[in-house]
């Protein structure tokens, strides 16, 4: 097939460390171009794929200040989606709302993942107004806020089988890793650790959004003997991080649409110990790839439990459920429903 894939602007495709979209766009891109199909992806000029690339602007905005005063850079790179689209059996967004006004007034079949939380008044406001649009949710409970919205299907993601492997550990430490913000849960992270007895080592990115609660709050709790802070890792520093770990700590406080991080951690055979919000339960087997949890206590009585999990079975469990070749086929045979032409009406004799 010939597929866009239109990437948001923030980060390069894949990100250089923290990025979750990104990371997305960019394995199943190369699954697909791996699989033998004619993939171009729109992104930024400093994004590195398999696939052609046209870039929307040179580099990311991460790295531009004031990107996001104005909505200029996405009209730019939705228009050359636009002069390309006749190109493409299928076009794939993962930029929310933003091509639905354009791609729905073209011929070629579209979708749009969405990747982020939809629990806003705005959502309804602007998606009701396309209700022919085939939305594509990244997990079950990432529907629940607008569950009648016109969606198409849930592909939940997936990462290449072999970028994560796990390596030896003396699973003498707690993980977290991420971002540092109120919804990811660091200070909640902190808690279980030091009432678990168990030093924390923390591999997160500090936005500038999340700087003044950073300063104020996480910061004082960091550099002690029993939490470390390892700065923002890389795809190829995560294997000894996350398996040398007795778990992966995960005590999110929002209605996460899907943590990456669960999928990385199981990938290098780590439990993962996580609380019940968002896509938790959809991704997590208790007592297989890790515990579900409901509070702090909860997470200290996981993390006594969490040697008994068989390390092995993970990243067994990992191959079955959780590879970009899993995500790509699911993409296809969604791709391959919308791009089939419509069987004609049939007429009823005499007409």
């Amino acid at each position: 097939m010939r597929i866009a894939q239109i990437a948001p602007l923030f980060e390069a495709v894949p990100p250089r460390r923290y990025g979750g979209t990104e990371r997305v766009v960019h394995w199943l891109t190369e699954e697909l171009v791996a699989m033998g199909h004619d993939v171009t992806l729109f992104a930024t000029g400093d994004s590195v794929t398999s696939a052609r690339l046209v870039p929307a602007r040179a580099r990311a905005a991460r790295f531009v200040p004031n990107f996001e005063e104005n909505g200029a850079p996405y009209m730019r790179l939705l228009e050359l989606v636009m002069r390309h689209a006749h190109e493409f059996d299928v076009l794939h967004s993962h930029i929310d709302f933003w091509p639905l006004p354009m791609f729905s007034r073209q011929p070629t079949p579209f979708l749009t993942t969405l990747h982020g939380r939809l629990d806003r008044d705005w959502v309804r406001d602007i998606y009701d107004l396309f209700p022919a649009a085939p939305l594509v949710s990244i997990s079950d409970s990432q529907r629940a806020p607008a569950p009648d919205l016109g969606w198409a299907a849930t592909v939940r993601h997936g990462m290449p089988a072999d970028l994560l492997r796990p390596v030896d550990g003396a699973h003498d430490y707690l993980a977290f890793l991420g971002r540092i913000s109120p919804e990811k849960g660091i200070e909640s992270a902190i808690r279980i650790a030091r009432a678990a007895g168990m030093r924390l080592k923390v591999a997160a990115k500090i936005g500038e959004e999340d700087a003044a609660y950073h300063a104020r709050v996480v910061a004082p709790l960091l550099g002690t003997d029993a939490v470390e802070y390892v700065g923002e890792i890389d795809d190829a520093a995560k294997p000894a991080f996350l398996s040398g770990a007795r778990a992966l700590l995960f005590p999110i406080d929002w209605p996460e649409p899907f943590g990456l991080v669960m999928i990385e951690a199981m990938a290098c055979g780590c439990p993962v110990i996580a609380f019940r919000r968002g896509s938790v339960p959809e991704v997590i087997e208790p007592g297989r790839t890790g515990f579900i949890v409901e509070d702090v206590a909860g997470a200290v009585a996981a993390v006594a439990a969490a040697d008994r999990i068989d390390r092995a079975a993970i990243r067994l469990r990992f191959e079955q459920r959780w590879t970009a070749r899993r995500m790509a086929d699911e993409y296809l045979s969604l791709y391959s429903r919308l791009a089939r032409p419509a069987r004609p009406a049939l007429r009823a004799v005499g007409d």
